[in-house]
């Protein structure tokens, strides 16, 4: 890249920017007047001498003299004095501290400043000559303390002196034999004192009060000849190009102030020997040091996540600033990160890129070069995107040299890089694509972009047969043509560009009141006063952020202020107050979801900036042709389809993963500044409801303080008229966002860890804590995910469609007065009513007080309570209604653990009872010949009853009440109400509808239906630990082993505690009495399927005592012991039954403890290859400063903590287990999708046709056996030695 910077460098020659580094990475502006005036003279001195001394690696080279070369090698030796003189100096001061005076004291050849071992650290690739005893040169720390170094020298002074005077003679003839050795010397060797201290204190923190003792003993017997003393040992390879360095760097900073300097120099090296044993000692030390503290390999990749949650921070940033045109800002601020060490040192190549991107499509090929230079500063190696933006550069400028393309491409191959790297690596926008293979085929015609479409589908020996062997695959197609598929694209693209959806409430069926009207009117009004009070103060606080003078280097939210449209702000914070409960919200949550929705709506438009909308269409338009009913038959995944698709139109944007994502904080900072907005200026007037009140303007929104546990935290609260205005409004419509909604097209499918689900919105395909990172790398650092992603797309391509008739029961029954047994939330009407009382009235005793005061939480929580469950109610049948005539699709994502979930949060076929039943496939096939017979099975399955009958037992039973089945489907309100005692009944009742139109079908084999049919696990968490210890006993009670009957494991746990109930009865035990006849399969069902996922003792207490609140006959006085008593009985009997179960879980949680002990968190990777981490560290608390309140945010994933012992030994075997049973879903969903079948899953539930239950059956155990074939705790085992041992004797 030498050219690049010849052409910057011939435009900044005559600039004295050029010459403005100072060697401790301050800026020269900042320095003292002196150091100003010293610089100046030496600038004019240096612009006489030739050119290549003054920058590195300048191609050609200007004549010069022998006068000339005498003359910098005089100014270097001189100007090295000062420079590491002042080096050393600084090292007791902040590098942050500014505009502090330095003095220049003339003082005798033996003064020495003393480091205090803060000093700054020097990069390796700058060389530093033998400080050299001179001019003592004093840095004042603070006005408080002038005279701090003139002390310190004056000591120094009295205890040198002797002995300055005994080695002068000696150091007087060596420099004499060996005069220009003192500026061989490398930066590996030049550690000053203070540097040495740092290194030290970096690597070994255990060590930290150890070192500054040592450093402290150092500086007591030789203060800053230590730097010396490394001098000594310097490498002297590469002499002219080093010495020239140097010349270079000193001509460029100090000029000597005194004749006498000339003489110190020589007489600073006299204890060059002297030293140099300390100094051996000294890095002997840190070599013991850095061996045996086990903190300094355990932070290495801490270190690195720690600078990237900052590099993201200026990532987006820049970003903002480029996307709103602020140019002049992001490279202002890329200059002060880059021009302070301490913040330099957190850049990466990926910040200085966004800006050669900026400069490349304005054609500035002497920017680039200029951002080139600032990386080669920063000890940075140019990137592909470094490469590419220079290229795409040239390839604008329509006169660039062949020559200059040439010498980049070179320079890449210096790098290791290739011309195809480029195009395989590099994330293009716009026309960037086109513009680099402009520039390359300038030097190269016939250049051809080499794009290999990854074959290497699967390493896992569980998926290779299943990529490998094709020919009987039939994947099944969807029921629409590719017309219609197209149109949906459409529609579904309108959404999102839209980011919101406003929606019809379910509640509008009600009559509207006279009453009614009067507060929707008013809040219509209201709202529009809002809208304009809110966007004149947004851009009156805008107007204030743009002119606020602060420094360069802090983050403003200026550029986040600017990225959407004023309007759309203002329509942000509006759907936030409606939305709003009535007892508040914290002020945490309410920040972090306006600073998402804003986030979401920057990075559609940025899509739509960076031109890959209409990329997107054109590859979505031509992947239905896979889909489509009418289109020819593929023997290729839909992943594959859409790789090939996007390697064959590989010209203009990249589609995948070229949005930078926003920090956690910024988010927060954001929302946080908006909700400051809203209640500093939403106001209403204070009779609106009462004309007898004063009239004033009252705020809508209360900014309070309340508790959480024992924490205090920020609320925003609205105010009693608004939240009376919004019940009574019961308003006809609802806005969400885009992604709340199922999809009107199928997804697009996973590709690449950044790249899938929804057309536009931005989607992780690992959900993580907020702020959490580490998953997101490891992910990326993972080379083949296929299996993974192919079954997400299998689950999202799943067409489903609204059983109407069963949605419009629910709803008039959410509409009436709601059900607490059928699961449909009252309205707040039906809610308790808060008794009001004085605390004040003297006729209240203090226990009717507190009595009293009981009861008003009590009911407040009741009523908070009520209003969420009828709220999220509404949210689910509003949208069902919506959707109620259309067929619809849910992408899906994952979960650390590799569990499988649908995106859309509030509708989707994971969620309740009443969810579940409404939903059916919206693809029909017909019954069969056992299809009907699976029908009646599964009704009885939703009943709760025969779960110890075998399949035949069940099925007769189905028919015995044929009747009960035919009349809850003709008369589900009116009739005899069988299904209403159905452990689902919404499920059951629909599962009745639906054999009762097959049985009144003319041939119910040919009977076409939706309806999905359910196969659950039997505790799938015990069969898989069964499995992996091989525990034959176990087994056998969870439908592992041969059985004539089906074994039921919650049944068999309820017997066995009955009996251990009996036997404490007959003793005499007075709870084991009460109990009698209440233990059932219910009571212990939770605590039992939970155990085997981590559940504690309290938490399963915590699961009896709610089963037997819903037992109206137990008494109530007596759920304290009962539940405490049933715990500890449960959990003895599981400790019987299975025995194997305990031994892996207690050696799991044994590893993850010594493992999180040795301050590693537990990682390991599926059979499918997919690698897991547990985020659990110590909390760490991070304060973040607002103008309304400081947040404080407990972040319990910062990598840069410690591993929670606790939290990583107790969670690891649940994780390892949800990891097995998310393993197994996915095999079974890649092997249905292969045999043409419907498949869907509720983790370890599948659903599918009635007459495809037969081959889901076969496949789920094909896979489940094939699973526990693999040597998995051996794996496991061999990972954990590799990964956490491998360094060990």
């Amino acid at each position: 890249m030498s050219l690049l910077r010849v052409r910057a460098f011939v435009k900044c020659l005559n600039r004295r920017r050029l010459f403005e580094k100072y060697p401790a990475g301050v800026s020269f502006e900042d320095c003292c007047q002196l150091c100003v005036s010293a610089r100046k003279s030496a600038v004019r001195r240096i612009s006489e001498t030739p050119v290549h001394l003054q920058r590195r690696n300048v191609s050609f080279v200007f004549p010069k003299t022998e006068d000339a070369k005498k003359r910098v090698l005089e100014q270097s030796q001189l100007l090295d004095v000062l420079e590491a003189r002042i080096q050393q100096l600084q090292s007791d001061v902040v590098l942050d501290v500014q505009h502090a005076k330095v003095q220049f004291v003339k003082a005798p050849s033996h003064g020495k400043g003393v480091p205090s071992g803060r000093g700054p650290r020097i990069p390796p690739h700058e060389k530093t000559d033998i400080p050299k005893s001179g001019q003592t040169v004093a840095k004042g720390t603070s006005k408080s303390q002038p005279s701090r170094w003139m002390e310190k020298l004056t000591q120094e002074r009295k205890n040198k002196l002797k002995k300055q005077q005994h080695i002068q003679q000696k150091t007087q003839k060596s420099v004499r034999e060996k005069p220009t050795e003192k500026s061989k010397v490398t930066t590996s060797n030049i550690m000053p004192s203070g540097t040495a201290h740092k290194i030290i204190s970096s690597a070994a923190k255990k060590n930290r009060t150890q070192q500054t003792k040592l450093s402290d003993k150092i500086r007591a017997a030789v203060s800053s000849p230590v730097t010396a003393a490394a001098a000594a040992t310097a490498a002297p390879a590469s002499k002219s190009h080093k010495l020239s360095k140097q010349k270079r760097k000193a001509s460029k900073r100090y000029p000597a102030e005194d004749e006498q300097t000339a003489i110190e120099l020589q007489e600073r090296a006299k204890e060059l020997a002297e030293v140099e044993e300390l100094e051996k000692r000294l890095n002997l030390q840190v070599s013991d040091w850095t061996s045996s503290s086990s903190e300094e390999h355990l932070q290495e990749g801490n270190e690195a996540v720690a600078c990237g949650d900052i590099q993201l921070s200026i990532c987006s940033y820049l970003e903002a600033c480029v996307f709103v045109g602020d140019i002049e800002r992001a490279q202002r601020f890329l200059l002060s990160q880059h021009r302070v060490m301490s913040r330099r040192r957190l850049l990466n190549t990926g910040v200085y890129n966004i800006m050669m991107r900026v400069w490349a499509k304005k054609g500035t090929l002497n920017h680039i070069g200029r951002i080139f230079i600032l990386l080669e500063e920063a000890g940075l190696k140019p990137n592909v995107g470094s490469y590419a933006a220079a290229l795409e550069c040239m390839g604008r400028n329509p006169n660039c040299s062949p020559k200059v393309i040439s010498r980049c491409l070179n320079q890449m191959k210096e790098d290791s890089l290739s011309v195809d790297d480029l195009f395989s690596q590099c994330v293009f926008r716009q026309d960037e694509r086109d513009m680099l293979l402009r520039a390359i085929r300038v030097v190269e015609p016939d250049y051809q972009p080499r794009l290999t479409l990854d074959m290497n589908q699967g390493s896992s020996a569980l998926v290779q047969d299943f990529y490998a062997q094709r020919e009987n695959h039939t994947y099944p197609k969807l029921d629409f043509t590719q017309e219609e598929l197209q149109d949906r694209f459409k529609r579904q693209l309108s959404v999102e560009q839209a980011c919101t959806v406003t929606i019809d409430s379910v509640e509008t069926a009600k009559p509207v009141t006279e009453n009614m009207e009067k507060m929707r009117r008013l809040l219509a009004e209201q709202r529009t006063q809002w809208q304009k009070v809110l966007l004149q103060a947004l851009r009156d606080c805008k107007l204030i952020l743009a002119n606020t003078n602060t420094k360069s280097y802090r983050l403003n939210l200026y550029p986040y202020l600017c990225l959407l449209e004023d309007r759309e702000y203002v329509d942000i914070m509006i759907q936030s107050v409606s939305n709003l409960p009535p007892s508040g919200e914290s002020l945490k949550i309410l920040a972090r979801d306006l600073g998402h929705r804003v986030f979401t709506k920057y990075s559609v438009r940025q899509k739509h900036q960076n031109q890959t909308v209409e990329k997107l269409g054109s590859i979505y338009s031509m992947y239905t042709d896979l889909l489509a009913k009418d289109t020819k038959v593929y023997d290729v995944l839909p992943r594959e389809q859409w790789c090939k698709l996007e390697m064959e139109h590989s010209s203009g944007p990249t589609l995948q993963g070229g949005e930078i994502s926003w920090p956690y904080i910024v988010t927060l900072e954001l929302g946080t500044y908006l909700v400051d907005l809203m209640v500093k200026n939403l106001k209403i007037n204070s009779d609106i409801l009462n004309p007898a009140f004063e009239r004033k303007l009252i705020p809508i929104l209360y900014h309070m303080y309340t508790f959480r546990s024992t924490r205090q935290i920020g609320f925003i609260k609205p105010h009693p008229i608004l939240t009376q205005m919004q019940q009574e409004a019961t308003e006809t419509k609802l806005t969400f966002d885009s992604y709340v909604m199922p999809m009107m097209c199928p997804p697009v499918p996973w590709t690449t860890v950044k790249f899938g689900a929804y057309l536009l919105t931005p989607t992780k395909l690992m959900r993580t804590v907020d702020g959490a990172t580490q998953h997101e790398l490891l992910l990326e650092k993972c080379q083949n995910l296929h299996a993974v992603f192919d079954s997400l797309n299998q689950l999202g391509n799943c067409a489903w469609r609204i059983n109407k008739p069963l949605l419009d029961i629910i709803i008039s029954i959410f509409n009436d007065r709601g059900s607490d047994k059928l699961d449909i939330p009252p309205p707040l009407s039906e809610a308790p009513k808060i008794p009001h009382f004085n605390p004040q009235d003297p006729n209240y005793t203090a226990s009717q007080k507190a009595q009293l005061k009981r009861e008003v939480i009590n009911a407040k929580k009741k009523c908070s309570e009520m209003h969420s469950l009828r709220m999220d109610a509404l949210y689910k049948l509003s949208i069902a209604h919506h959707m109620r005539d259309e067929i619809f699709w849910f992408p899906h994502n994952m979960d650390f653990r590799g569990r499988t979930y649908p995106c859309p949060p509030y509708f989707n076929h994971l969620g309740s009872d009443v969810t579940r039943a409404i939903l059916v496939f919206a693809e029909g096939k017909p019954l069969g010949p056992k299809g009907l017979d699976w029908l009646k099975i599964h009704l009885v399955n939703l009943t709760g009853l025969k779960k110890r009958s075998s399949l035949q037992g069940r099925l007769e039973y189905a028919n015995t009440i044929i009747d009960d089945i035919l009349d809850s489907a003709d008369k589900p309100l009116t009739g005899k109400k069988w299904w209403m005692n159905a452990d689902e009944p919404w499920q059951a009742l629909a599962c009745c509808m639906e054999i009762a139109n097959a049985v009144r079908a003319p041939d119910p084999a040919k009977f076409i239906s939706h309806f999905p049919v359910h196969q659950d696990g039997s505790c799938n968490g015990l069969q898989h630990y069964a499995a992996l210890g091989r525990d034959v006993i176990g087994a056998r009670s969870v439908n592992l082993m041969p059985c004539e009957l089906p074994q039921d494991v919650y049944s068999g746990v309820a017997q066995q505690v009955e009996a251990f109930r009996a036997r404490d009865a007959e003793s005499g035990l007075m709870i084991a009495k009460v109990l009698e006849g209440f233990i059932s399969r219910k009571v212990v069902k939770q605590t039992v399927m939970t155990v085997v996922y981590g559940v504690t003792r309290y938490g399963g207490r915590l699961q009896i005592e709610k089963r037997l609140k819903e037992i109206d006959e137990f008494p109530k006085e007596y759920i304290w012991d009962a539940s405490h008593y049933l715990v500890r009985q449960v959990f003895s009997g599981l400790k019987e039954m299975f025995t194997g179960t305990r031994e892996i879980q207690d050696w799991l949680t044994e590893s993850a403890r010594l493992i999180s002990k040795c301050g590693h968190t537990v990682e390991w990777v599926t059979p499918l290859g997919l690698p897991i981490i547990q985020p659990y560290h110590r909390t760490r608390n991070q304060v973040l400063k607002s103008t309304m309140q400081h947040i404080n945010l407990q972040i319990t994933h910062d990598t840069k903590e410690r591993p929670d012992t606790v939290k990583q030994k107790n969670a690891f075997p649940p994780n390892f287990i949800h990891s097995l049973d998310s393993t197994h879903m996915m095999l079974t969903a890649l092997h249905c999708y292969s045999a043409g079948l419907t498949f869907v899953s509720v983790h370890d539930c599948f659903w599918t046709h009635a007459i495809t239950v037969d081959i889901m059956n076969k496949v789920c155990r094909e896979q489940f056996v094939a699973l526990h074939s693999q040597p998995i705790l051996q794996e496991l085992s061999n990972f954990l030695l590799q990964k956490y041992c491998s360094g060990l004797p």
